[in-house]
């Protein structure tokens, strides 16, 4: 059974999902979005870390998106789009 936990804000929010580890523990898969002046921007990533509980990677997922949140709009640093290879 995975977990989910969602925190919203009015221009942003950061979504997260608990899913098993190859270690046996659990890692949150977190999803990212929030509205710029060029539309919506959104981001997935998973935990840089594993947690013996679901609870505990659920609760780590929305503190890490938060902070990716607080960051991305302090232009502490800025996320371009791919350019396909040929």
């Amino acid at each position: 059974m995975a977990l989910t936990g969602k925190i919203e804000e009015n221009e942003w929010s950061v979504r997260v999902q608990t899913i098993p580890a190859t270690d046996g523990q659990f890692c949150g898969e977190i999803h990212v979005s929030h509205r710029t002046q060029n539309g919506e921007f959104t981001h997935a990533f998973r935990n840089h870390e594993t947690f013996p509980t679901e609870r505990e990677a659920v609760l780590a997922g929305l503190r890490e998106g938060a902070v990716w949140i607080e960051l991305k709009r302090s232009e502490a640093f800025q996320v371009k789009k791919a350019v396909d290879m040929p």
